[in-house]
């Protein structure tokens, strides 16, 4: 029988060997056809005497990438097709029949009476790494590109296709709460010592192991079908698991409070399971499936965290009027640590960079930077030391500007004060070849009024980058009013180069991340002022679903910069621009209590010495509250919106001012810019799921409690009026059709 996804072969051994190979993609993933024709392959082979064995393995450079999200949006779509008509019974008994599909076929590889071998060659993530759990044996090649992993979790679902009951079957309760709860990918080195993987061969030797497997009388029965199976963690009531779920509950509160439907699915998937037979434990899992899968958390998450960043890393906003650009040479003027940690991204891409300052010694830390980045990771083991001398190579750090001469792309990266940048535009215009592209990193000053220093403005655009830009993946392209195609191109292929994400934004002071996430840090400091408790402050924002508290992060980014954003904001717009309380709060820590941040170990939080201890808040802060409030009498869940709704009412505000056109660029940007809940699907996510008309309501009852920073723009009170959301009213655009090199 013929396949389009698949090709069976059987050799003279009576092994069958199964390679899935989907035609036109450079990736298999577990669509709707490729689950049909796996389960006409698993009868076929299981009915056919001649076959003694089965090996399932990849034609392409990884095993699958997992499940086919599009098939699970067209799931939903169905559900809602159904309910319409026939009503809510029906429509859940035909999803769930659904989400048991996949469940079922892989049932059938363990039942079969036919040894299953997995032959693992690259990435085996999501309902790929399902399919390999099934089988009876599992053979992966040695490279550090074979992975393995169920990473559900990050897009609010979870491993639907038996992972959460076969996992705590082969691995103790608590690893396995580990692998499904974090989603992180394993390499061959931890899969083997946790046995999630049989054995680990060089790669031209991947289908003869799983074929000497099955000639060597390899079992086809999974242990867990075995009489005296028993569980590696023990039973969920034995000495074991009773030690294991009691701290795994309370780690689970302490790591999402609750806001994540599927964390706490995979909780109860796994503590149900666990007394039951697998054939029960499996359809508990799809009917918790099913249920997820409804949830408006997944549809946000799919939404901005898959589909949206998907399209925004393929060029979604890129001109399709400019032919392909690639930088070969770089240019970071500034060796701080901003720019030498751009120019360490930029040479870990394959990039040439020229690393200046204002002198050599200042140059030369900037590349020693590079080479502590680099020790750690070898030290790590997660990289060699040929590559991090290469990597290493192609930093030249130096004080002369006429290395720019034959860059491609020149960043900017020197402090935020226009008289420093006027100065460094000055000494490097005259020397950029005729095509170069000049970028700023600045963080708040507005780009238009940066590049009037620029004689050809269409070449002159923003590129933000978050710190540590080593771990931060989003990069902020302004677009100042002259800004040309080529440099927005440029732009956007060098972010393409470096593998982080991009959004493009038009210019305003504090662009968009930067406006938003001021919002969030300035509303802790309203509550402080107040008179909320300063660890209620913070634990309300990290049940809110933030990453971490107001004051913390006002720590991270430094008290003495954001004082400094706050003077220079006053001096061009005038007094009534900045919040005058919090202006005078921030001079009494900077300016009189020398309390800058966790770069001199002393702001909102006092810091311990390295490896002495953890942060603590300074015990003194509540002496600068003008009153305190009893925290019994504090609505904690007015606290936690305030954090969210304050932040979502300045991103529609953006929207508004037309710094962001495409509502995707708003929720990824919030989500990896500045870690707005990402349970939400984003700032703009948030409104679009709450829906517009309640948001506006939530607004105008707390611009009543709290003032004018909750007041709605018109354009959300006119979205609310007409029911409309902002995916509605403002409908991304495709990807571009000319994609950068």
């Amino acid at each position: 029988m013929a396949y389009t996804n698949f090709k069976v072969e059987i050799d003279s051994d009576g092994i069958a060997t199964v390679t899935w190979d989907i035609p036109g993609r450079s990736m298999n993933v577990l669509d709707q056809r490729s689950g049909e024709e796996l389960a006409q392959i698993i009868k076929q082979l299981t009915e056919d005497a001649a076959v003694k064995g089965v090996v399932i393995t990849s034609a392409k450079e990884a095993f699958c990438a997992g499940a086919d999200l599009a098939m699970l949006e067209g799931m939903n779509r169905a559900f809602a097709d159904m309910l319409k008509s026939k009503g809510e019974e029906a429509a859940n008994q035909v999803l769930f029949d659904r989400c048991r599909e996949l469940s079922q076929t892989l049932r059938n590889i363990e039942t079969g009476g036919k040894p299953w071998v997995a032959a693992i060659n690259g990435l085996a993530l999501g309902g790929g790494f399902e399919v390999t759990l099934a089988c009876h044996y599992r053979v992966a090649a040695d490279s550090p590109k074979t992975q393995v992993g169920l990473p559900e979790i990050k897009i609010g679902l979870f491993p639907g296709g038996g992972g959460t009951q076969r996992i705590p079957r082969m691995i103790p309760t608590q690893d396995a709460l580990q692998v499904l709860l974090k989603g992180e990918s394993l390499n061959m080195t931890k899969a083997k010592a946790m046995k999630l993987v049989d054995a680990v061969v060089p790669a031209e030797d991947l289908i003869k192991s799983a074929k000497d497997w099955i000639k060597a009388g390899g079992k086809a029965v999974q242990p867990w079908d075995d009489k005296g199976f028993k569980l590696p963690g023990g039973t969920v009531y034995s000495k074991a698991g009773t030690m294991t779920f009691p701290p795994a509950n309370a780690i689970y509160r302490r790591e999402t409070f609750d806001n994540y439907p599927a964390a706490r699915a995979i909780m109860s998937c796994v503590y149900e399971g666990l007394q039951l037979p697998i054939d029960a434990a499996l359809r508990v899992e799809s009917r918790y499936f099913a249920k997820i899968l409804r949830s408006k958390e997944a549809a946000a998450m799919i939404r901005s965290l898959f589909v949206s960043m998907q399209d925004l890393n393929k060029g979604a906003r890129r001109p399709p009027n400019v032919p392909p650009t690639k930088v070969k040479k770089l240019g970071v003027i500034g060796a701080g640590f901003m720019g030498a940690s751009v120019g360490y991204v930029s040479a870990l891409a394959g990039i040439d960079v020229v690393l200046i300052d204002r002198d050599q010694a200042s140059a030369d830390k900037g590349k020693a930077h590079a080479k502590s980045v680099v020790d750690g990771l070898i030290a790590k083991g997660r990289t060699r030391q040929a590559d991090g001398d290469a990597i290493l190579a192609r930093i030249t750090p130096t004080a002369d500007y006429s290395a720019l001469k034959d860059c491609d792309l020149v960043i900017e990266a020197v402090f935020e004060d226009r008289k420093v940048k006027a100065e460094t535009y000055a000494k490097a215009q005259p020397l950029l070849k005729k095509d170069a592209i000049f970028a700023s990193n600045t963080s708040t000053l507005p780009i238009n009024s940066l590049a009037e220093e620029w004689k050809d403005q269409s070449k002159f655009i923003g590129i933000h980058f978050f710190s540590p830009v080593e771990k931060m993946m989003l990069v902020e392209i302004i677009v100042g009013k002259n800004t040309g195609d080529v440099a927005l191109a440029t732009a956007l292929d060098y972010v393409r180069q470096i593998r982080k994400t991009p959004i493009v934004v038009n210019d305003s002071r504090g662009f968009f991340a930067n406006r938003c996430v001021l919002r969030f840090t300035a509303e802790g400091l309203e509550m402080l002022m107040e008179g909320v408790p300063p660890p209620m402050i913070e634990n309300t924002a990290k049940m809110a679903g933030m990453p971490v508290g107001p004051l913390s992060l006002s720590d991270e980014v430094a008290l003495d910069l954001v004082l400094k954003i706050m003077k220079a904001t006053e001096a061009d717009l005038g007094a009534n621009a900045i919040d005058q309380a919090q202006k005078k709060l921030l001079v009494e820590m900077v300016e009189k209590q020398g309390r800058f941040g966790r770069k001199n170990g002393k702001g909102f939080y006092d810091y311990p010495e390295k490896g002495k201890g953890s942060k603590r808040l300074w015990p003194d802060l509540g002496g600068l509250q003008p009153k305190k409030l009893d925290p019994d009498t504090l609505d904690v869940e007015e606290l936690k919106q305030r954090f969210l709704v304050v932040q979502a009412v300045e991103a529609a505000r953006t929207v508004e001012d037309h710094v962001i056109t495409d509502p995707r660029e708003a929720d990824v940007g919030s989500i990896l810019g500045f870690g707005f809940a990402p349970f939400t699907g984003g700032a703009l996510s948030y409104i679009d799921f709450m829906g517009t008309k309640k948001f506006v309501d939530l607004c105008h009852k707390l611009q009543g409690k709290y003032g004018a920073r909750f007041q709605p723009p018109k354009l959300l009170i006119e979205m609310a009026a007409k029911g409309e959301t902002f995916y509605g009213r403002f409908p991304p655009k495709k990807p571009a059709s000319v994609a950068a090199a």
